[in-house]
């Protein structure tokens, strides 16, 4: 079948990381070292490639891989691909200096207040629009074209078009699907296909807390929201909403209403212990212990996966043949530059979604990567690594989905997102009157987009 792309718009009013919640890396905390450029930069966290003392130009790159390798592996292995970049490049005109911050975009956020921007950044957040309105921000659309890495940049091609430009690109893809334990599943008399739509969805929720052993459906909150974002996906006009700003008309609409309120029955039944603003809260309940029977995250959930649950545990999509897939932000690089800075930066983001590159990101970081020409099932077979297996399962779903479209907070904004999350933790509570917590939520909704 004819697959269906819904791209997504850069939006200014998103105050959460795209990955916030997913469970792979921590939440990013204010930094308290002082940093360049007014930046608050994590010491010890330059790369060693760098000489101590530079001469001549320097590209400074702020990105949020600041972790110990205790913390989060995949932050080491994603330094270490900057640190080859720098390496690579330390005897030319201009010095590659990777600087991992905690608080990469209120560095953005200062500097375009000011009317600045960093060399480059690894954005967690959509650019402001002042950057793109004061001219700020290099379009890198004519490099991508001219060196034919549009295969190379992959759904940042269509998703990060603003008005024929592209400002930003992510080397990895927010993909999100369902995870499920088959063998609670089974217990519970309930199959794959039971999952594959959404009225198969609820029975099968049905059954499993029939079980009545501590087991429960999937863990809410943050995690229906996912589930909304996919409903709104089942219909013409939820599609429609989902490629645009939120408006009035959208928050009166059918298909907002029914997104909301199926899921919000689901969840009340679900039950309002297993609700959480953060899915990551619960991801041990899944990922762990066996208690819960799907949840609903990214396809980097993999590397969380305990090992005695990996015969148990597959990917799946959304009822319907439904995937979130999202380019989001990521690599941006400063307007008017000297044409050496510039150049090496361009050659960065060519490494960055170079097939090499991409293919450390996929095993090393076990995140979907943008690079489309990659073979992930051959490259997860070379692992030998049966959970990485299951990460090439789950890209290869949610790329293959009939129906692709964004994270709803990269269209609506976080804030949007957030009070969405918090009317249907509330719905989750029994008794809760879903219509009449739909109608405040579609004031809060309005007051929001003023």
């Amino acid at each position: 079948m004819k697959r269906r792309w819904i791209s997504g718009v850069l939006t200014v009013a998103m105050g959460a990381a795209l990955l916030a919640g997913c469970g792979e890396k921590p939440a990013e905390q204010t930094g308290t070292g002082t940093g360049a450029e007014g930046g608050a930069a994590v010491e010890g966290t330059e790369t060693a490639s760098t000489p101590a003392a530079e001469s001549g130009e320097v590209l400074e790159f702020y990105h949020g891989y600041y972790h110990d390798e205790s913390e989060w592996p995949a932050a080491k292995v994603m330094r270490d691909i900057y640190d080859e970049f720098a390496s690579a490049h330390a005897d030319g005109p201009v010095t590659f200096k990777p600087i991992a911050v905690e608080d990469r975009d209120q560095i953005v956020s200062v500097q375009v207040a000011g009317g600045n921007f960093p060399d480059m950044v690894d954005c967690g957040t959509p650019l402001p629009q002042a950057a793109i309105s004061q001219g700020l921000v290099y379009d890198l659309k004519p490099f991508i074209d001219e060196n034919n890495l549009q295969d190379a940049v992959g759904i940042n091609y269509t998703q990060n078009d603003v008005d024929g430009h592209i400002y930003t690109v992510h080397d990895q893809v927010e993909s999100r699907g369902i995870w499920y334990n088959k063998a609670v599943l089974e217990k519970a008399g309930v199959t794959a296909e039971d999952l594959t739509t959404w009225e198969g969805f609820g029975s099968a929720m049905e059954s499993v807390r029939g079980l009545g052993d501590g087991t429960y459906g999937y863990a809410a909150g943050q995690g229906s929201l996912f589930m909304l974002n996919a409903m709104l996906a089942s219909s013409e006009e939820g599609k429609a909403l989902l490629g645009s700003e939120l408006t009035v008309d959208a928050i009166e609409s059918e298909a907002f209403a029914e997104a909301f309120k199926k899921t919000a029955e689901f969840d009340q039944a679900n039950g309002s212990d297993h609700t959480t603003e953060d899915v990551g809260n619960l991801m041990a309940d899944f990922n762990t212990s066996g208690t819960a029977a799907v949840l609903f995250n990214g396809v980097w959930n993999a590397s969380g996966i305990d090992a005695g649950l990996a015969d148990s545990i597959e990917p799946a999509i959304f009822p319907g043949n439904v995937s979130l897939s999202t380019a989001g932000a990521g690599l941006s690089v400063a307007n008017g530059m000297s044409e050496e800075k510039t150049q090496l930066a361009l050659e960065f983001i060519e490494y960055m979604t170079s097939a090499e590159v991409q293919a450390k990101i996929f095993t090393g970081v076990q995140a979907n990567p943008c690079n489309t020409t990659l073979d992930l099932n051959k490259l997860a077979e070379e692992s030998g690594d049966p959970i990485t297996m299951k990460l090439a399962d789950a890209c290869a779903q949610v790329n293959a989905a009939e129906t692709i479209v964004v994270n709803l907070n990269s269209v609506w904004g976080a804030d949007v997102g957030n009070a969405i999350i918090n009317a249907l933790m509330e719905s989750a509570v029994s008794g809760t009157d879903i219509d009449e917590r739909f109608e405040l939520l579609k004031q809060e909704l309005t007051a929001l987009i003023g």
